[in-house]
């Protein structure tokens, strides 16, 4: 028995030495630390620091209260020999305080895998992997900090916790509704019939998002135009299947949400910040997402085809052997959507392209955006400067946060003309004012404006029945 138990007892004895420990904390942490720079953190150092550390991880994935409550927790367990120790005389305390632990390691397993999963879907990758991050933590962060296949498809995230907090957990029925259960869906474009997007705060249900109903034709540049909070971000989210929510969503007749590891690689979808590298070629930087994105039997002739084309579209022939570090900002936005428009998808989404720029590379911007749904696809594109070049898109899609309850609702869908009658605003940013709240410089008239359209909605599908 003592042979068998030896080996036994001498590997106990390696996983409890210090050394043991010292070395899976430098592992985790370089792994954390490579996971911080692929997420554009501004201070990836903040990965190496115990506790600190979760902080960052989740208000960079926009779960901060999940990342205080963990390194809360993450400290205490710290403190937990220290804690024993100090009381082991008193047995009544050392039960409460192994009580109070054992509480602690729950919710703390809990919110871990909240976060984890975050970071999962931030990565594009299954909901599977959370069973390694919860039994090989260390080395499920280190394929994901090491390995050039692992990279984020988002690195910009709403705070969950401020829209959470706020959002409504009893959104108003208005009676002229869309009937949006079992609506059939257009063979082609985008069909969206999102009945409620919602999220649990503190074991409350709360409504981000309620009724949008959507047909977007192909071949559509679209503005997503709405107040700060409105839920432009979350509705891109659901429509793309990052964030699912209660809805019908399908691109040309195919259902995002069940064909979605399918779906996935017809959907576009680029971000504020950029991902790319400084020290590469804009050539260079195609090339390298062309070889990730395109399928793996294309020949060596179609790839450089398609790379010569979007370098043609987008305007970066003349850049082509430039470093990504000397372009303008106008480039480096472009050279990002040429990035994922290589996978040539059907549905583009892009989260304020023009920010930063001025007003003519902005609308040099969206020329290239128009090319590009010309050619059949659907674009749509998020910003705060709506007036620059509006007479390029075909639709506008207007959210408001109902001030009554505090839900996202749909004021407006249509062509810019028929906006600015419906809003009676002689600019975009115009519209935004009559649905702001008065205390965010607005004319606080959002239910005014949800209930106008719910009856023009109402009143058209009337006629048409």
């Amino acid at each position: 028995m003592e042979g068998i138990d030896y080996p036994v007892n001498e590997v106990e004895g390696i996983l409890n030495s210090p050394a043991y420990t010292i070395v899976i904390w430098v592992l985790f942490s370089i792994a954390l630390w490579l996971i911080a720079r692929k997420l554009q953190w501004k201070r990836p150092w903040l990965a190496l620091i115990p506790g600190v550390r979760y902080i960052a991880l989740g208000g960079s994935l926009g779960m901060l209260r999940d990342g205080i409550f963990i390194a809360i927790a993450e400290t205490l367990s710290l403190l937990n020999a220290f804690i024993l120790g100090a009381i082991e005389n008193n047995e009544t305390a050392s039960v409460a305080v192994t009580l109070i632990l054992l509480v602690l390691t729950v919710f703390l397993l809990v919110y871990r895998i909240r976060l984890f999963l975050r970071l999962t879907s931030a990565f594009g990758r299954k909901r599977v992997w959370i069973v390694l991050w919860i039994f090989a933590e260390v080395l499920t962060a280190l394929i994901f900090g090491v390995s050039r296949k692992f990279q984020p498809v988002k690195t910009t995230f709403e705070d969950d916790d401020g829209d959470e907090h706020l959002a409504g957990t009893s959104p108003a029925e208005i009676a002229a509704a869309y009937a949006l259960h079992g609506k059939p869906h257009a063979a082609e474009g985008l069909s969206i019939a999102l009945r409620e997007r919602t999220a649990r705060d503190l074991g409350k249900k709360r409504y981000l998002l309620k009724d949008i109903s959507l047909d977007i034709p192909n071949g559509s540049l679209v503005m997503l135009l709405g107040g700060s909070g409105s839920g432009k971000t979350t509705l891109v989210n659901a429509v793309t299947g990052y964030e699912k929510a209660d809805a019908d969503v399908t691109l040309n007749g195919e259902d995002i949400y069940r064909n979605y590891n399918r779906m996935k690689y017809k959907i576009g979808f680029v971000p504020q910040q950029d991902l790319l590298r400084g020290s590469d070629t804009v050539y260079d930087t195609l090339d390298n997402a062309a070889d990730m994105k395109l399928p793996g039997n294309i020949s060596k002739r179609q790839k450089k085809d398609r790379i010569e084309n979007v370098l043609n579209t987008l305007g970066l022939q003349r850049e082509r052997n430039s470093l990504v570090s000397k372009l303008s900002g106008g480039q480096r936005k472009r050279l990002s959507i040429a990035v994922e428009y290589i996978a040539d998808p059907s549905l583009f989404f892009l989260d304020e392209p023009d920010s930063g720029l001025d007003g003519v590379m902005s609308v040099s911007l969206m020329r290239n955006l128009r090319v590009i749904a010309d050619e059949g696809k659907i674009v749509m594109v998020i910003t705060h400067s709506p007036d620059r070049a509006a007479d390029l898109f075909d639709k506008i899609i207007v959210l408001a946060k109902s001030q009554e309850t505090n839900v996202g609702r749909l004021a407006f869908f249509g062509s810019i003309p028929e906006a600015k009658s419906f809003f009676e605003a002689k600019t975009l940013e115009g519209i935004v004012k009559r649905i702001n709240r008065i205390d965010e410089g607005g004319d606080g008239r959002a239910d005014e404006f949800i209930r106008k359209y719910e009856m023009l909605t109402a009143k058209t599908q009337r006629q048409s029945s």
